[in-house]
């Protein structure tokens, strides 16, 4: 029986890598985040690729990583929070993977991100909160997909891995 791969989705700040790592070595699986692939790729970081190469290319090699991880299982993998948004990578990773969004409230994910300066599409000429807010509302449409959902920002890391392990082993859904 195929051991299906644990995708994580949501939004930039929802802890993606951060419960991915612990999910991962509950299992006993390989982790695998989407954005540190391509970091080690280019040998930059996520913002320098944007700054220097453009989305349009950062995006282009996320569909190439996407292709090469639906010929594995049994990983454990932490997207980006716009790999879902190119439908192709969605349709991919269905065929191994089950989707578990992650997701916290605004007020969250701004406290999370705030001091951070590598998150290159909220640099909108506006302030990082209404920045943020605006690309919540852009993009919530685009986890809808995920068949279970844990809210982040009333979990704690182990919390959220614990949730995910009781409903991957026949728990139900929040």
């Amino acid at each position: 029986m195929m051991v299906r791969n644990i995708v994580l989705i949501g939004f930039m700040g929802t802890g993606k890598t951060a419960v991915g790592r612990r999910l991962a070595d509950r299992l006993g699986r390989p982790f695998v985040d989407t954005d540190k692939e391509i970091e080690n790729l280019y040998d930059k970081t996520v913002p320098q690729i944007f700054s220097r190469y453009g989305e349009v290319r950062f995006r282009s090699e996320e569909a190439i990583l996407v292709k090469k991880l639906v010929g594995q299982t049994g990983l454990v993998i932490a997207t980006g929070g716009g790999l879902v948004l190119n439908p192709d990578n969605v349709r991919l990773l269905q065929e191994t993977g089950i989707f578990i969004r992650l997701e916290a409230d605004a007020d969250t994910i701004y406290q999370r991100i705030r001091g951070k300066r590598d998150r290159p599409l909220l640099n909108r000429g506006i302030d990082l909160k209404t920045s943020l807010q605006q690309m919540m509302v852009e993009r919530e449409g685009a986890y809808t997909m995920a068949e279970f959902s844990v809210n982040t920002g009333i979990l704690s890391p182990w919390e959220a891995v614990e949730t995910i392990v009781a409903y991957v082993n026949g728990g139900t859904g929040q």
